[in-house]
């Protein structure tokens, strides 16, 4: 319970971090002011940016754009008007994490880019309400998948939720696609992300050469949303709300 107190209040945190930097997002604004605005909130509340310097990682949250999954490192890139912007962003604190993540349109775009990111937003809740304990985690993946399904939006796959605490990624992994060999149960006491990323087009995947940026191999548009949870007897809490 202990830790578990710790890692509401790191979650607490990353929410609020997530909220500040999304809030502040407007064309013209390169990612790297972005990074910037970030960092400095997660340091206001005594927290570390749990991405900065994390397997080489040089920034202290992960800014993707458009067609680009996940991990995008925030640089001199200016956001335009009608552009998808999605922010990862993790809090460290009093030895544990909090790791969370949402998308937003920046300014106007065509309706089909904002139901994708409020799609996206709902197969996180819907894979999120599956977790029910002394169920297998694949229980999570069937939920998000076939909510996508109906849209036609492609799931991708290589990229998964995770246990998180006192790691930033334990071994735990949570698949957001129909996954029957993943048969780990989930059980009371657990922490972990449920993190789906829809694409507009195939789940398939390029990586550049930092060894970090994902983009969609077709270069399709993609959202994604992330919270961490605990598992208690009741159902899933979230614990990743500002």
């Amino acid at each position: 319970p202990e830790t578990i107190n710790r890692i509401r209040r790191a979650s607490k945190i990353a929410a609020q971090a997530l909220e500040v930097v999304l809030g502040s997002a407007k064309p013209g604004m390169t990612t790297d002011r972005l990074d910037e605005i970030g960092h400095e909130f997660l340091l206001r509340q005594g927290a570390y940016p749990s991405t900065l310097g994390y397997r080489g990682f040089p920034k202290s949250l992960c800014s993707s754009l458009n067609e680009v999954i996940c991990h995008g490192i925030p640089d001199d890139t200016v956001i335009q008007e009608g552009d998808l912007l999605n922010i990862d962003i993790s809090a460290f604190i009093d030895g544990v994490h909090g790791d969370t993540n949402g998308t937003v349109v920046v300014g106007n775009a065509p309706q089909h880019v904002h139901d994708l990111v409020e799609r996206t937003r709902e197969a996180m809740l819907r894979g999120i309400k599956a977790a029910l304990p002394g169920r297998q985690v694949n229980i999570i993946g069937r939920a998000i998948e076939s909510y996508a399904k109906r849209f036609e939006y492609g799931v991708v796959r290589d990229f998964t939720g995770h246990g998180v605490g006192t790691s930033f990624h334990s071994g735990l992994i949570i698949p957001h696609y129909d996954a029957p060999e993943h048969t780990d149960v989930i059980e009371v006491g657990m922490v972990f992300t449920v993190e789906p990323m829809l694409t507009l087009g195939s789940h398939a995947w390029d990586l550049w050469e930092d060894g970090w940026t994902v983009t969609t191999k077709d270069k399709s548009l993609t959202a994604q949303f992330e919270h961490t949870i605990l598992i208690t007897d009741n159902g899933p809490e979230i614990l990743t709300e500002a």
